[in-house]
């Protein structure tokens, strides 16, 4: 008998921390890192007497979210109380959005292993955040600053079928929500976090399985291990001839394995009903038209610009535009030099230095000095090779490129009787490697070309040497 193969089913739920000065209710900051509970008010402590007044930006950005990702707009919507009681929870309810989200039936598009596919977006609603719980070992405290932060969630359709489409989706989400403007989506500070469904079914089946929900998962790499181990995890409980448990679970990246919370709750579970003390949520259509005017241009639309202004492949592009403050770099760079240049520069030299692209901000030099260093590559003032000393001096000084090239005596020699003296010279020191190149050894051709930057210092053009050692050795 065959074994049976299965897939799996994947839901996300996306929370995303808006990048408001004030909270969703109350005119308190929302600055990160602040001492515990110095940035709480009666409002979002809950206290009696209290009343709520919606932060209007939040209603802003959560639309330009929604147009952004395709999704329609909910022209007249509301707030609804969440119920249910946790520490973290001042009012033991929580206001978010229930039957009427402020966006829904949206779309993004995605490529993994060079197919395309359709994700889809079931709803965006506003809520706030709730408060932190830290652990110690004498309990556990409450800061409550976070709690009223403003938050949307983004809930896609479950569409995806891999650990790595996930990875694609969320970081393409990421990437939208920055390049619109509304959330710095900084995962180490929790203002992009993923909650994960998923479920197992045979392949073929239409039938979807029980699922099970990882929470406040805020590393991309947590999110494709915890989808793996839990799909590993579910196939064994099936072929054991156990049933899966709808529940929350707990990704432990230390262990590289998940533990159950609690069971899973279902809607009824939190008695939903319109928050009385806010007013419903109107959008006109002359106010949808300014959100959808002051959206600047989205990754796809400069990935497109890339490839056919510039000549970058698709995953030149891809990269360029992963992060908005890369892709503003590289645009700003590329004023100074060659964009392919620049490009180049951009994804080995410049990644390679900054490590994680999400840490893109801590670029220490201006764009402008990357153009410049493209453009003297193109002069052939100096070689890549050059250029990959020079990014790490930026890196480590303020100085020029050119400050750069005169002290560290990086100018290429381009003086064509001083390297015909030398390749001549070489020419008739290595007859014997002559001879194999001309018997059509090609390695022997690069053999002499490597002698020549040897005893340059690697300061001869490469390409200026290449066209002298050839046309010296067919005379």
């Amino acid at each position: 008998m065959a074994k049976k193969q299965y897939e799996m089913v994947i839901g996300l739920e996306v929370h995303v921390e808006l990048d408001t000065n004030t909270k969703i209710f109350c005119g308190c900051s929302t600055k990160f890192g602040a001492s515990p509970n110095t940035q709480t008010c009666p409002v979002c402590m809950g206290l009696p007497g209290s009343l709520p007044v919606l932060n209007k930006k939040v209603v802003d950005y959560a639309v330009k979210a929604g147009i952004a990702t395709n999704c329609s707009i909910t022209p007249r919507g509301k707030q609804d109380r969440k119920n249910y009681f946790y520490p973290d929870l001042a009012k033991a309810y929580q206001v978010s959005q229930y039957d009427l989200p402020l966006c829904h039936d949206g779309y993004i598009e995605i490529e993994e292993e060079n197919e395309n596919y359709k994700i889809g977006i079931t709803r965006i609603h506003i809520e706030e955040d709730a408060g932190k719980l830290i652990h110690t070992d004498g309990g556990s405290l409450i800061d409550y600053n976070r709690a009223g932060v403003p938050l949307i969630e983004i809930v896609s359709e479950p569409d995806i079928r891999s650990a790595a489409q996930a990875k694609a989706y969320l970081q393409k989400l990421r990437s939208i929500i920055m390049y619109a403007g509304i959330s710095d989506c900084k995962m180490n500070e929790g203002s992009f976090r993923c909650d994960v469904n998923l479920s197992v079914r045979e392949k073929g089946s239409e039938i979807l399985g029980t699922r099970t929900e990882m929470k406040n998962l805020n590393s991309f790499s947590f999110i494709v291990k915890a989808i793996e181990s839990e799909f590993k995890r579910q196939i064994e409980v099936i072929e054991s001839g156990d049933e899966v448990i709808q529940e929350t679970r707990r990704w432990d990246p230390e262990l590289g394995k998940s533990f159950s919370m609690r069971t899973k709750e279902d809607a009824h579970d939190y008695r939903y009903f319109p928050d009385p003390d806010l007013a419903p949520i109107v959008i006109t259509k002359e106010k949808l038209k300014e959100i959808k005017d002051s959206i600047e241009v989205l990754p796809d639309q400069r990935k497109k610009t890339y490839m056919d202004s510039y000549g970058l492949t698709a995953y030149e592009a891809d990269k360029l535009v992963s992060e908005k403050f890369i892709a503003d770099f590289y645009e700003e760079a590329v004023k100074e030099g060659s964009a392919k240049l620049v490009a180049n520069l951009m994804l080995s030299e410049v990644f390679r230095l900054l490590g994680k692209e999400e840490e893109a901000e801590k670029i220490p030099f201006a764009p402008s000095k990357l153009g410049v260093l493209a453009k003297r590559i193109e002069e052939d003032v100096i070689s890549q090779s050059m250029a990959k000393k020079i990014v790490e001096l930026l890196w480590k000084s303020d100085k020029d490129v050119d400050e750069i090239i005169e002290k560290e005596d990086m100018r290429q020699i381009t003086d064509v009787a001083l390297l015909e003296g030398i390749i001549s010279k070489l020419i008739a020191e290595n007859e014997d490697i002559v001879s194999s190149y001309k018997a059509g050894k090609e390695k022997a051709f690069q053999a002499l070309v490597g002698s020549v930057m040897r005893q340059t210092k690697g300061k001869a053009s490469p390409s200026l040497t290449a066209k002298i050692l050839s046309e010296l050795i067919t005379k």
